[in-house]
């Protein structure tokens, strides 16, 4: 069998790939890997033809699979090699090719001769954020705040999001209930979470919050610049996403012209209904300008922020 997996989210890959793992009863001792930015399309398919020495079936896993995109890869590929392998492919390899992208080329060739005799499936699980939280959680008992508290502390970056479910499980071993107590207790808050909660303080205008916020991420190391460079990277995704939305644009084109995850731009839909494009772009202008007074030495870049959030 031939399949062909590709998703902006390496998490959802891998967790496709384990699916097939599973399904196929294969063990990792069965499992090749190859990355076509570093090895031959003719290694791999030398390693498809050849059967296995402890098993009925074995597992080819190829990573950076571009030819199937618009892309290239880092070393030529030779597509002849792999187009006569697809018309004779081995039953007994199960040959996975993976691509780190939103979209394939469907023009090609190679692209159209996996579809016609391979399984080709995209990989976006992410519409659903909160459901695919409480579906890692498994056997564990969180309810939608508790979740939703969750995802607003850590953010929408799914192999972040893996690391603290699995902290959290091996500290709640014990006791199969997750608490909001829990979450603040035991995750690490991160920094693009932050960032949207101070834009939504920033534009209500509740100066105290946003001030708050501010201070907290000073405490966690962060520098004045860093954080007003990251803010105004913010405002302008959010700028950029909702002109796009309103020309038409659906969410998989958008991910793909700012190379942003369509679970960053998931994240980002309420705060797209709060937020009219002129209030951003009024807002990233004036951020502009705080940039410059600090590199100026008009304005002190510890008090910078904080002024401006005073004043907006």
């Amino acid at each position: 069998m031939v399949y062909l997996l590709y998703s902006l989210e390496k998490f959802l890959l891998n967790r496709e790939i384990d699916n097939i793992k599973k399904n196929n009863d294969i063990e990792d001792i069965n499992i090749s890997h190859f990355d076509l930015n570093t090895d031959l399309i003719e290694d791999v398919i030398e390693d498809a033809e050849t059967f296995s020495m402890f098993a009925d079936k074995k597992m080819i896993i190829v990573s950076n699979s571009l030819v199937f995109s618009a892309k290239k890869n880092n070393i030529e590929q030779n597509l002849e090699v792999l187009e006569h392998y697809l018309n004779n492919f081995n039953p007994s390899t199960i040959l996975v090719f993976t691509l780190n992208d939103s979209k394939l080329d469907e023009r090609k060739k190679i692209t159209k001769l996996v579809k016609k005799i391979g399984s080709v499936k995209e990989i976006n699980d992410q519409a659903n954020i909160n459901s695919l939280v409480k579906e890692m959680f498994d056997e564990y008992k969180i309810d939608n705040k508790t979740i939703t508290l969750f995802i607003d502390r850590v953010g929408t970056n799914l192999d972040i999001i893996n690391q603290e479910i699995n902290k959290i499980k091996i500290y709640k071993d014990n006791d199969k209930n997750i608490t909001e107590e829990d979450i603040l207790n035991l995750t690490h808050e991160n920094i693009e979470a932050n960032l949207f909660l101070l834009i939504d303080e920033i534009i209500s205008n509740n100066k105290s919050n946003a001030l708050n916020i501010y201070h907290e991420l000073i405490k966690l190391n962060e520098e004045p610049i860093a954080i007003i460079i990251s803010l105004a990277n913010k405002i302008r995704s959010l700028y950029q996403t909702k002109e796009l939305f309103s020309k038409g644009y659906k969410e998989a084109d958008i991910a793909s012209i700012l190379g942003v995850k369509p679970g960053y731009l998931y994240y980002m839909r309420d705060s797209l209904k709060k937020y009219d494009s002129k209030t951003l772009l009024s807002l990233l202008n004036k951020l502009g300008e705080l940039d410059f007074n600090i590199k100026k030495g008009i304005i002190n870049k510890e008090s910078a922020l904080e002024l401006f959030i005073i004043e907006i």
